[in-house]
């Protein structure tokens, strides 16, 4: 199958999308609200990279989900007082080490060893718009978690439709309910401690700046390249 063009990239879930599944104990999100994570879809030419290199894919999406449990708990270490945020943060964590497991097995099904990759400028450039200081730190902290989980969940959907390996296409689909709830997760941390408006525009500006962090190309397939 031919990749999605740019505009039926633009039209996936995870681009503008219904609120996930809201976590145990929250307040209930207006089923008629929605909120557009990212400012710009994945292109033709990414896709085309990461289906040529499923191999390399695999063990990237490993460490992805890896660092994606490790990020969840340094926020529970940074606000260790903050219980609304255990509760939610915690069962992510673990959820997101299972993740790995499942990609770790299949990488060892396929006699893929578990090995560092050179890491493109994507998460770290992210990580270095957060604010220095709280409440601002707080905030910018949980939107780049969401709109990095915002991103896989666009891109396992392109691997899911149009991956010819159907072992892969089994485990991107079988994995997108999650990465939407955790983005809607983070949505609803920010949403039940700052004013909606106020969360808005930050996360337009840090989606603006996703957005051209993916404008060049990584010369490897990534996730977030």
């Amino acid at each position: 199958m031919s990749p999605l063009s740019s505009a039926q990239a633009g039209s996936l879930p995870g681009v503008t999308r219904q609120w996930p599944a809201e976590p145990p104990g929250a307040a209930p999100a207006s089923p008629t609200a929605r909120v557009k994570w990212l400012a710009a879809p994945s292109s033709a030419a990414w896709l085309e990279q990461a289906i040529a290199h499923p191999d390399l894919l695999l063990l990237d999406h490993a460490h992805c989900e890896r660092k994606a449990a490790s990020y969840a708990m340094q926020l529970l270490f940074r606000y260790p007082a903050d219980e609304a945020l255990a509760v939610v943060l915690s069962p992510l964590a673990r959820e997101e080490l299972e993740h790995f497991e499942r990609v770790l097995a299949l990488m060892q099904q396929r006699g893929i060893p578990l090995r560092p990759l050179p890491a493109p400028p994507y998460g770290s450039s992210l990580v270095a718009l957060v604010r220095r200081q709280d409440p601002g730190r707080k905030l910018d902290s949980l939107l780049v978690a969401g709109l990095i989980e915002a991103r896989s969940h666009e891109r396992m959907a392109l691997l899911a439709a149009h991956s010819p390996d159907p072992v892969l296409r089994e485990l991107y689909v079988d994995l997108l309910a999650s990465e939407a709830r955790h983005f809607g997760l983070y949505w609803l941390l920010c949403e039940d401690r700052w004013p909606r408006a106020q969360v808005v525009e930050r996360l337009e500006q840090l989606a603006g700046a996703e957005a051209e962090l993916l404008a060049g190309f990584w010369p490897e397939p990534r996730f977030h390249s």
